[in-house]
């Protein structure tokens, strides 16, 4: 016997506030039968094309140290640095730049969003064919 993810849960202190920013971000929507409304405490999104969830759940303390767990972001199109200014100018946060980190055309930027969470922007599948 083993177990899958039913989705995986953010904590956050403005559960509606974040889960649309990171619609705008990951292209994902509210459940058809459970929209999204301000004041809501919990809030899940799930990605159109393949039904993977993010749950935002309010929680009273703010963010203190480091993820444990993260998300890795790879571009649908287009390249990473294009990505990584898309969402920068959503409102995300550089926190590390690691391109090049093992040469011209590798690595990947960590960011933040605007509770602090941290997650990373790699290169789209296409770019090391292009490398």
């Amino acid at each position: 016997m083993t177990s899958f993810v039913a989705h995986t849960a953010v904590d956050c202190r403005d559960a509606y506030a974040l889960s649309a920013w990171w619609k705008q971000v990951l292209g994902y929507v509210d459940l058809e039968d459970d929209p999204n409304l301000p004041g809501h405490e919990e809030c899940m999104i799930r990605d159109p094309e393949t039904g993977h969830r993010l749950l935002f759940i309010e929680v009273p303390e703010a963010k203190a140290t480091k993820n444990r767990l993260h998300l890795d972001l790879r571009p649908r199109a287009g390249s990473r640095d294009d990505e990584v200014e898309r969402v920068v100018g959503l409102g995300a946060v550089v926190v590390a730049d690691r391109r090049g980190i093992h040469g011209p055309g590798t690595g990947w930027v960590v960011l933040a969003d605007p509770e602090g969470n941290e997650f990373c922007v790699l290169r789209s599948e296409a770019e090391p064919a292009d490398a």
